[in-house]
């Protein structure tokens, strides 16, 4: 394992975040005080609960979410094509070390940014709402594996992409619509049969559901199923960078 290698990359990756860092942490803020506005005052002054927990606190976890995965691939799509779109990833390739530990810089870095962001987000909406964390460990591990898995498929899209425009095109046309219809803001045992079924088919609903698990014991499917369907996607991406950096797929163009 070439360290000095994944260090130079990682170290590369995170200092392109401190030159935004007011961007970085006023805009999770922002975003989360207005959603607890809007969500928590609005919708939380007709809901009260949802499954004994306080709609203001019911919310937290989706929305933890719902910036994780956002974040996590616009950060790691944009480390990777920023050296495509410059030429300089032939630099990085042409050197001594591996696809893994090239990987480990980029994806390491967009999931320690997206952690970041977590925790700021968790810190604010603790400002709004009386948190709890039932299972801490699991709470963390959760969110660890969220930043990973999404950074990994930010990596993905960053080397499928051939424009900036192509960079946002998923994550605002599939994740965001997927994080909004999994359960980010209301229980799915809300929703018709009809349509709770419908939801099952959303793979963000694992993830969010096994989430708020950890904060209120309270889930939409099963924590062992959220935790297998987390793991599955990261090995599924694991898979498909491996064969992109095997094949050369738009890296050796």
């Amino acid at each position: 394992m070439n360290y000095h290698a994944v260090k130079v990359i990682y170290k590369f990756e995170m200092l392109r975040a401190w030159h935004t860092l007011l961007q970085t942490i006023a805009s999770p803020v922002i975003s989360t005080s207005l959603y607890f506005v809007v969500f928590g005052s609005a919708i939380g002054s007709r809901i009260q609960e949802v499954e004994g927990v306080s709609y203001g606190a019911f919310i937290v976890p989706g929305l933890i979410m719902l910036s994780l995965l956002t974040q996590s691939i616009s950060n790691a799509s944009f480390g990777i094509y920023f050296p495509r779109f410059t030429g300089t990833i032939y630099e990085v390739l042409s050197a001594p070390i591996s696809f893994f530990e090239i990987l480990l810089g980029y994806v390491g870095a967009a999931a320690t940014k997206s952690l970041i962001i977590g925790s700021i987000i968790l810190l604010t909406a603790g400002l709004f709402v009386d948190l709890t964390i039932a299972h801490p460990f699991w709470m963390l591990a959760f969110l660890i594996l969220t930043c990973i898995s999404f950074s990994l498929l930010g990596f993905i899209i960053g080397i499928w992409a051939d424009s900036f425009e192509k960079l946002q095109l998923i994550p605002l046309l599939v994740i965001t619509p997927l994080v909004f219809l999994g359960g980010s803001f209301y229980s799915v045992s809300m929703l018709p049969p009809a349509w709770q079924t419908v939801t099952l088919f959303n793979p963000v609903l694992y993830l969010i559901s096994g989430f708020r698990w950890s904060f209120f014991e309270v889930s939409d499917v099963s924590v062992g199923l959220s935790l297998f369907m987390i793991l599955l996607f990261l090995g599924l991406c694991m898979g498909i960078v491996w064969w992109m950096f095997k094949t050369g797929y738009r890296l050796k163009q």
